[in-house]
């Protein structure tokens, strides 16, 4: 028997290859299908069957590409009321896998069709607890994301109480030895106190994760519906597009429309502009908004633009667009764009520079925008009085800036309020816009 695990840094996402005996089972893929084919080619291996633990809201599943094009089995719940071909696997079922076999629990909490797979190893001992979103290390799946998306929708309360009857029925009375491999760590935005740790043991979860004390049903789903990051504006087309099995990677991705250099765009056209920041002050495209290629440029794509939105691509090379499309397409985005291309003319319009000296001797004199999220601004105040829109909202509310003063925009380093300024700067005529930047870490530092 062997685990793999692949982890996807971008969206925090790890998947799981298990193998026993030459067959392999998927658990959780992410969108590109090659990295599981390399290992299964890798270790003489053959994929079997894939399991989904629910529809992924944060990322795209290449689980109907396995079905399709290597003949495995998709294994879901029952709950999910999947579109495509695929064998339910709901509490009581087994998915014998060469000498091991594979236990299906359910444990609705982040959703209410969730469920986690248990590892039971030659011996037929209880070995690993695949928990999809239910546990993380250090917390469990946020209750608040099936409201409105999926097959079965339910109220972030009512799954608050189912997450703390799982924890109670199925988590807890299982070994301390039995391994913890989890669908997402630190920064993905499906739980709230995610650890870095990829791994852990239902023991150290019994001794250090808040979810495991004693407690009763009330007092844990108050601390659970407490202080839950914000939904980006994909999450339920992620939601809706898993539950009907998403088009082959490659194939999309060939699709997507790549413009000649230096090609003019629509007027009025939405432009994703990702080159570095100096570059897009120094001249970009009417109305583009400058959303750098960096560690999360998907999710951030995913929160500013929606899923019904078309939109433009702009790189300063040809490579780094290529890299782009492929992380506009984990997110299910890359039939949104209306076409990518390097260095497209009429990048006319420059940004304003900010005199960080000025704002020192009189920061009177200017309207604060902090664009982080309400929880980062009430945990670490940097200015009193700062106009607080998150930068999710940002294309939604900027007409609620005041504009008598020069409008000074933060956030906690400098990436977001790039993209912030472009924002803002579309739709307010009346002021200047200017970006703190990463001047604004000296002020973090001051404020604690």
């Amino acid at each position: 028997m062997h685990i793999q695990q692949f982890y996807d840094e971008g969206l925090a996402h790890a998947s799981y290859a298990i193998l026993s005996q030459g067959k392999i089972a998927l658990v959780d893929p992410g969108r590109n299908p090659q990295l599981y084919r390399d290992f299964a080619h890798a270790q003489g291996g053959q994929i079997v069957a894939v399991i989904e633990t629910h529809p992924h809201a944060d990322f795209v599943s290449s689980h109907l590409e396995f079905n399709s094009q290597e003949g495995a089995t998709i294994y879901v719940s029952k709950w999910v009321g999947a579109a495509y071909p695929h064998q339910s696997f709901d509490q009581g079922d087994v998915l014998p896998l060469g000498a091991i076999s594979l236990h299906a629990l359910h444990t609705p909490g982040h959703s209410p069709d969730s469920i986690s797979i248990l590892l039971r190893d030659e011996q037929g001992r209880d070995h690993a607890l695949f928990s999809g979103d239910t546990l993380f290390i250090g917390d469990v799946g946020r209750p608040d994301l099936r409201e409105k998306a999926g097959n079965l929708t339910a109220q972030r309360e009512e799954l608050a109480k189912m997450m703390y009857h799982t924890v109670q029925q199925q988590l807890k009375p299982l070994a301390d030895a039995v391994l913890v491999f989890p669908a997402h760590g630190a920064g993905s935005l499906c739980g709230k106190n995610l650890s870095d740790a990829r791994q852990s043991t239902i023991g150290e979860q019994r001794a250090t994760n808040w979810a495991f004390a004693d407690q009763d049903e009330k007092t844990f789903v108050d601390t659970l519906l407490q202080g839950q990051p914000y939904i980006p504006k994909y999450f339920g087309s992620a939601v809706d597009l898993n539950k009907q099995g998403a088009p082959a990677y490659r194939e999309s991705i060939s699709q997507v429309s790549i413009w000649l250099e230096g090609t003019p765009l629509p007027a009025g056209a939405l432009v994703i502009d990702t080159r570095k920041q100096a570059s897009f002050v120094a001249g970009h495209i009417p109305g583009a908004i400058n959303l750098m290629n960096g560690g999360k440029f998907e999710t951030w794509l995913g929160s500013i633009v929606g899923p019904e939105e078309k939109f433009f691509l702009v790189a300063d090379t040809a490579a780094e667009l290529e890299i782009l499309i492929h992380k506009t397409a984990k997110i299910g985005y890359e039939a949104g764009i209306a076409g990518a291309v390097v260095n497209p003319a009429g990048m006319t319009v420059t940004g304003t520079s900010f005199d960080l000296a000025a704002f020192k001797a009189n920061p009177e004199a200017y309207t604060l925008v902090d664009i982080r999220s309400r929880d980062e601004k009430a945990g670490t105040p940097i200015f009193d009085g700062a106009l607080n829109i998150p930068l999710p909202e940002l294309r939604e509310r900027a007409h609620e800036i005041p504009q008598h003063k020069p409008i000074l925009i933060h956030c906690a380093g400098g990436y977001r309020s790039a993209a912030g300024v472009s924002i803002v700067a579309n739709e307010v005529k009346q002021a200047p816009v200017l970006d703190f930047s990463e001047a604004i870490k000296d002020f973090q530092t001051a404020a604690h």
